[in-house]
Order: C-alpha cells, then structure tokens, then sequence
C-alpha cells in the first residue's frame, strides 16, 4: 500500500445493512485505521465488531490478484476477450436464456445496475439473480403485495420514537448490532417503551426484552392472523384509515377465521402459553406506536411473503404507518440489497422499481437505454437458476462477489451443477473460495477501500463507498469489468461509461423517466450532479423531492403505488413449512448468524480478534435433546438430512428451543471439513419470492466418536488433510486448528512433524507418548520461539487453549515456559483469559468471572470502567450481563448476600 499523506475518508462499512457511515485514517506509512462516522445519521459514530475491525481485514494473503483462465494466469485483454467470445456463442448456438448472472449484495449500485442493464437490456433475458434472493425477497415481495412497490415504509428515527417495538425473527443484538445499541438506549431513555422478541430461541436480543414468545418454528402466520382477529374484536381498527386508504379487509378476516385464529388455537399451534400471547396482543393492541422489526426468521421460509404480509396486516388494520414510530420494518441483512432492489438486480424486476410482466414498463425502460431487446419474462430465481445449470439448460455463468457453492440450500447440488456447467466465470476480491475451485475464469475485482460507488441501507438511505487505497494487483471495479465485456460482445455504444458518476447520472434519470409519481423511488434530482458533486455526495433517502431533499418515512397521506393508491390486505390461510419433521428426522434445523462473522467468513475470517468469539461451528441443543440422544457438552455430533449430513461441535444451551438445532452459516471448506450447513438445507421456496426456506428442515443428531480429538497451534496456515473433522480460526499471529479422526496413525512422531514441520531457523522438536493412554503432544520450537504444537487425546477433554494461544506472542520461551509446554498448563504468572467475549479490548470471559467476583462488579457499566468491555460496540453487553447474572446466581447458592442489579447501557463511542 501507499498513499501521499496522512488524510481521512468518508466511507461506508461494507457488511450488515445497517450502513453505517466509517472515516477512515490512512497515514504516509499506509497504516489505516478505522472509526465511528459521528456525522452518519444510520450509526452517529457507532460501530460493530466487525465495523470496529476492518483494518484487520484489509490486508488478506488470500487476495485475487491477476485474471486467470482455466487455471492460467492471463492479461484482462485474453481475459476479456475469452468471456466475451464465450458468453456470444453459446448466445448465439443456444438463445440469450441460456446465459445466466448470479450477482450480489454485496456489489455497489453501479456495479449492479451495469450487471442488470447488459442482461436485461442487451442479452435481451431477464436471468441476473442475486444472493439477496436469500435473505430480503419475502420482504419485497410482501411489501408490493401491500403497498403496490417495494417501499420500506420507515425509518431508523422510528426505533427510538416508538412505544413497543416488536422483534419478529430478527436477532438484531447480533445481525443488527448498531441498530439494537439505538432501542437499548431509547429504552433507557423512555422507561415506558416496550420490546417484544419473537424468535423460537432464547437470543442475546432477549437481554432487553419485556416480553420474549419462543413461537414454534413455522407459526408465524398463526401468531399474526391470530392478533389481526383480536384487534378487530376489540375496537382496535382505524376505522377512517381503513375506509379510505386500504381494500381487502373482510377477506382477510374471514381468512383468518377460517384458519382458526381464536387465541386458544393459535397459543397451542405456536406452543405459547395463553397468557403470555394475550399478553402480547393487549400490549400491541394498547400502544400506538409500534414498530414491527422483521428479518430471516420470517423471511427465509416457503411461505414467507404470507408472513410479511399477516404482520404488515396488523399495522394497516390499526394505521399504524406513515407516522412517526410505527410501521412494518424490514432490516435487510446486505450492504447493498436495496440498491440491488433499485436497479432491478432481482430476476422478476425492471431497473427503477419497474416489471418485467408490465409491458409500458418494459418498453419505457428500452426507450431510456436505448437498448437492442429488452427481457420479455421473468428470469430464473437464485436456485432455479442453479437448478437449469445442473439440467443443462443454462450453460454459463457468471457469478460475481457471493459464494453460492455454500450459501445456497441444498448446496451439494449446487456445487454439483456448477461441477458439470460448460462456462463459469467468477469475478470476485479473493482467489480461494468453494465457489471459486469450480471457476474456469477468475476476474480480480476490487474490493473495500479500492472501489468507488453507492450502497443503500434498510432505510432506503443512499450513501457512499469512497476508495482510500490504491487497487491491489490488477483488481479492476466490477461495472468497468461487466463494461469491458458488453464492449466485446458488440455493445459498445450502451456501455461506454468513464467512471461510477456517469453510471450514477443515468441511475438517477431513469429514475425519474416517465414517472409522473406513480413509481415510489426517485432520485432524478441527482441526475444532474457533477463528478465532484458525486463525489461529495451526502446520505440522502429516497424517494427525493425535487429540491433534492430526502423523505424520512413513506405514506404519510395514505396514499399508496397499487392501481386504486390504496394498500391492500392480503388474506392469508394456514401454512405449514414445507417439509415436516418425521421419525427419521425428528428435529428442526434452524441457520443464521454468530455475533463476529459475516457470510462465508472471506472477509472476517481473517481477523483475529473476530475469530476468537466462536472458533468452530456448532450445533445448539436443548439439554433435554442432548440426553435423548447421548450427546455430551463439548462432544461432536453428526447432524443429517434428506440432503446432506455434516459434523460438528455439540453446544448444549436451555437457550434452544425444545425440539429444534441451530447451527451457524458461516463455515465452509476453507474453514472446516464441513461444507456448510446448507448441505442440509431443504430446496423448498416461497412461490412468491423465490426464497428457501432456511429456517426450518427436519434433521436427525448422533454422537459422532472419533479415534482421537485434538487440536493443533501454528504461525502458518496448516494443511490438516483428509482428517474426519476439523475447523480453524485465525488467532494473533497464528492458526488455530481443532482436529479428530477415525484412525490413530501408526507413528505419531511421523505424521505430527508432516503437519507442524515448516520453515525457519534451528528448531527444537519436544514431544510426550503416552501410548496406553492414547495421548500424544509435541511442540516445535524455532529461534527461541514458539512455532507450532499439537495436543491430542482420546477424550475431547483437552487443556485450554487461550493461554497456549498467548505463549505464540513471546519472543522468547524461558526454561519454565518450555518444561510446561506440554504439561497443558500455564506457568504461575500466565494468566488465562478464557474465550474471548468482548471482541473490541479481547476480554477474556475467565478475566470478566474473576474481575466480577473480587472486584464486587455490579453492572456492565461498572466492568466497562474496570476492563473496557462493552464500552465500544456494545455487542457484547448480552452476555455480560449473562456473567452478571451468572455470578448473582453462584452467591445466592452460596449464601452470600447478593448485589444490586444495575442494568446500565453499553458508553457510547
């Protein structure tokens, strides 16, 4: 890296779809460091873990660098013209349909709105999906349902102005950190304010709850129809609003009756208890201002628009839109999902929120682009398009910045369609990923701090992405590739752009292209900016006036984007998920995400202070399901389905829900031995939106018993080989491995030196064998230094890592240090901090036990003053004040007098 001088940048964080507004210091020796935008209204300075450690991630070994075809390093011209000279004749032998783009969230605007124009524009097919297809075209799809667009009708200003704030489905302590530090301080703040949380599991996002409703998985529906009844039984309709701003009333109350939606029928098919839902109704029903939280856990299901829909319901029955605090809130969980949205990179949509099945709109959109052809149809949606690639009928694709080989459902599949496909081409930041060993093209795109455009956030706030670095190797931006490639293949004249302004400057136009206000986005009044205005563009909301000024919250006149501008009330039925639990697989599978990770782990498994909160994926059990099937804490476990099977580490927690598993999303094969858990996910979708139905398949769990567990340390990157099980985690200047294997090799001095033996200077080989016992540990010691060591055991009864861990950061071992090695133990003046639990300061949850009890800590207020914990993120607050409560607990058995409980909000940044 290097720069000219010490400056700061404006930008925006690149992972959850909070947006948070980043300045970032570059100083004349290129170290970058990160920090809170005060300024940015999504964050005011705040910042996550993962926001908090982006300069850790910036410089990655892993970086694609160079174009390559089949497996060659090659110039982008060979690489340009390869792809082009593809893409054309299979177009040209096969039909436009049988060429396919896969895109992302994580793209900028321009970059997708590139994508979608040579696609839909000029291919003349409408086969451009997204990854966004996965996590937010439920909310979509229920939003136009209800409101004739795709209008997120609120904004961030509500969480804090609203009364009762319902979480449905959205751990946002963990997917939405920065957002749930804004209601936590706005409960303290407002006393009376309320939160419920809707989630079959006990989350972190529970830690401010008044009310928590561990629904069964799949009942949401009932849940809602079920509130929709008794609002109206109780005189809770906004009779004027009703009258003159919706249509569909008594269909979906007979709907609802139909269903069986009296308050004994829904508590029993939720698994509530009666009271705690009639509580739930009557505190909805008694405020006025309440906002609706909803993400993954009602989106990603086989009928998920009809849970979007029953929920919005609720709100249009009561008026509760268009005002301050109240209103159906999607967070989205991508940087850019809803620019995505704008240009249309959803294969049944137009650009600028227009259709593909409306004919004006199709011809409206050719005039503006000037365009050859225009998409006739809808495209195929993210797994059907995967599907049609294992059928043969779609024979390239290119797939740009997502991992689909492990984020898709049924992902075995997945990868056996792109195994087979004539032509896939990726372009992306990272050269290793799952998706990427089935490449015969590899495009090196620029990634965070090299690219230059816009992303919107979930409350349809436009901000940008500036670069502060130059481009590694020859990473170029994804449109100028997508642009390069259109030029190729004859289109020269529709893509013949300078930099992301002249895109953005036809973006916004086109916006506002024969709209007249019957289309709900618009930015046409920043059509007009200058490069340097661009530039310096501020957060701005759509849809803008056109004094270019923002609109915080959307149908404030009641009037709507449906024909007769009147919302609609959908009438929905009883749903049950698709696949349904059976002998054979007697429990429900549940994915989502840990607190310190993002997506497939490119980007956050690279840092080591993210990597150290969960260290290897797990399986989350209700106790009483472990003991049915004989799992033990900390043992491995088997998980299977009619799709795939998968092992890994038990976690058994009262916290799950009775009956249901929860595993991560996040590992795969550059992590683990294990694919992803979305081996085992269902293929079943929303026939609305076209979203899997993540949260709910029937698997079955068994103790997996390996020969030997173990675990292996390294300042290098290890190849762990063709064990049954393993999993590694980045740590402070080393690599972390856990291990465990059918068979004992039959020299352990052999196969230990195989693994840990790399370069460096004079090295000192220890070991110790305890045959009979079947434990063996070794340790490689390289200039006085710690290189690598391996500890292994029959019982996964192993001694801790976190000190072994800190032995890597000294210089140089002392004799004591060396003689303890491999007794597993930490010498007398080495502390043991335990697994971390504040990711920020890297507190360990040994050093937070021990400073609450000797130090008489009370609240996480008091731990921050004394450790720091809590104190920049606040991610971490939930399970601080587990450890509070934890600790009241331990002194109540013992007797001792106990403590105040202080509930005190994470300091600001």
């Amino acid at each position: 890296m290097s720069v000219n001088a010490s400056r700061e940048v404006k930008t925006t964080c690149p992972y959850c779809g909070v947006g948070c507004g980043v300045l970032v210091g570059v100083d004349p020796q290129a170290q970058v460091t990160v920090r809170g935008d005060p300024d940015h209204p999504a964050n005011f300075g705040r910042l996550c873990s993962k926001g908090a450690a982006l300069a850790e991630t910036l410089d990655d070994d892993n970086r694609l660098l160079r174009p390559r075809v089949g497996g060659e390093t090659v110039d982008w011209t060979r690489a340009l013209d390869h792809v082009a000279t593809e893409f054309s004749r299979i177009i040209e032998r096969h039909g436009p349909e049988a060429v396919a783009f896969y895109v992302s969230g994580q793209l900028l605007t321009e970059d997708y709105y590139v994508a979608n124009k040579l696609m839909k524009g000029y291919i003349g097919a409408a086969n451009i999906d997204t990854n966004s297809r996965l996590c937010m075209s439920s909310a979509v799809a229920g939003y136009k349902r209800a409101f004739g667009a795709d209008s997120v009708p609120c904004c961030y200003e509500d969480l804090e102005r609203a009364k009762l704030i319902v979480l449905a489905g959205s751990n946002t302590a963990w997917c939405h950190p920065v957002l749930f530090q804004r209601i936590r301080n706005a409960k303290q703040t407002h006393p009376d304010m309320r939160v419920v949380v809707i989630d079959p599991r006990i989350t972190p996002s529970c830690d401010i709850a008044d009310l928590h409703l561990p629904i069964a998985p799949g009942s949401d529906t009932d849940l809602f129809n079920g509130l929709l009844l008794y609002l109206r039984d109780n005189g809770e309709t906004h009779e004027q609003f009703v009258a003159n701003c919706t249509q569909g009333l008594e269909d979906a109350l007979d709907q609802a009756r139909e269903s069986g939606a009296d308050a004994i029928s829904v508590a029993a098919r939720c698994g509530l208890d009666e009271d705690r839902l009639l509580e739930f109704y009557r505190l909805f029903a008694r405020t006025e201002r309440v906002v609706s939280v909803f993400s993954q856990g009602v989106n990603q299901s086989s009928y998920g628009t009809d849970k979007v829909n029953s929920l919005i319901n609720c709100h249009l029955l009561t008026g509760r839109i268009g005002r301050p605090g109240m209103g159906p809130f999607s967070l989205t969980g991508q940087p850019n999902a809803m620019g995505g949205r704008e240009v249309g990179g959803l294969a049944n949509q137009l650009a600028a929120h227009m259709e593909i099945a409306n004919s004006s709109d199709r011809q409206r959109v050719q005039r503006f682009w000037q365009s050859p052809r225009i998409a006739a149809r809808e495209g195929l949606k993210a797994f059907d398009l995967f599907r049609a690639i294992e059928s043969g009928d779609v024979k390239a694709v290119w797939i740009m910045a997502t991992n689909p080989a492990v984020s898709l459902p049924d992902s075995n599949r997945v990868r056996r369609a792109l195994a087979g496909c004539d032509l896939v081409v990726v372009s992306d930041c990272v050269e290793r990923t799952d998706t990427n060993q089935y490449a015969h093209v590899l495009l090196p795109a620029q990634g965070w701090g090299e690219k230059e455009g816009t992303v919107t956030n979930s409350e349809r706030r436009i901000s940008r992405q500036r670069a502060f670095l130059p481009p590694r190797g020859e990473a170029r931006p994804d449109w100028w590739i997508i642009a390069q490639v259109a030029q190729r293949m004859g289109y020269a004249a529709g893509f013949s752009y300078r930099n992301s302004a002249d895109i953005w400057r036809e973006h916004a136009a086109l916006s506002g292209f024969e709209n007249g206000g019957g289309r709900d986005f618009d930015i046409s009044p920043l059509a007009r900016l200058s490069d340097s205005d661009y530039a310096q563009l501020q957060p701005v909301q759509w849809p803008l006036t056109s004094a270019a000024r923002g609109t915080a919250r959307l149908f404030a006149d009641g009037v709507f984007f449906t024909p007769e501008r009147k919302a609609r009330f959908i009438a929905v039925g009883a749903r049950r998920p698709a696949n349904p639990v059976s002998a054979a697989y007697p429990l429900v599978l549940n994915s989502g995400r840990v607190r310190d990770h993002w997506h497939t782990m490119t980007r956050t498994g690279t840092s080591p202070r993210l990597s150290s909160h969960v260290v290897e994926p797990y399986a989350q059990v209700h106790p009483q399901d472990a003991t049915a099937a004989g799992i033990e804490p900390q043992g491995l476990v088997r998980v299977a389905s009619r799709w795939g099977e998968l092992i890994v580490r038990a976690q058994i927690s009262a916290e799950q829900r009775i009956g249901s598993v929860f595993i991560p999303m996040h590992w795969n094969r550059q992590f683990s031995s294990s694919p992803g858990v979305d081996c085992l996910v269902n293929p079943a979708t929303d026939p609305v939106s076209g979203q899997p139905e993540f949260k709910h398949t029937p698997v079955s769990l068994s103790v997996y018993t390996p020969a030997w567990h173990g675990f292996m340390m390294s300042r290098r990157r290890l190849d762990p080989g063709p064990l049954t099980y393993w999993a590694c985690a980045r740590g402070d200047g080393l690599w972390r491995y856990e291990i465990a294997a059918d068979e004992v090799p039959a020299d352990w001095t052999v196969h230990a030196r195989q693994w840990l033996c790399g370069e460096g200077g004079p090295a000192q080989w220890v070991e110790y064998h305890d045959a009979a016992a079947g434990r063996y540990r070794a340790a490689r010691v390289v200039d006085g230094r710690l290189e690598s060591c391996l500890f292994v055991d029959p019982q996964p009864t192993l001694p801790a890592r976190d000190w072994l861990a800190h032995m890597f950061a000294r210089q140089q071992l002392d004799e004591a240090e060396r003689s303890g090695l491999l007794s597993g133990k930490p010498a007398s003046d080495m502390e043991d901090g335990g697994r971390t639990v504040c990711a920020c300061f890297s507190v360990g949850v040994n050093t937070l036990r021990d400073a609450i009890r000797t130090r008489a800590l009370c609240s996480t207020q008091e731990i921050g003053e004394c450790l720091q914990a809590g104190t920049n993120c606040g991610s971490c607050v939930p399970e601080l004040e587990a450890l509070l409560r934890e600790s009241r607990e331990t002194e109540t058995v013992a007797g001792i007098p106990a403590r105040p409980n202080i509930a005190v909000s994470p300091t600001e940044v």
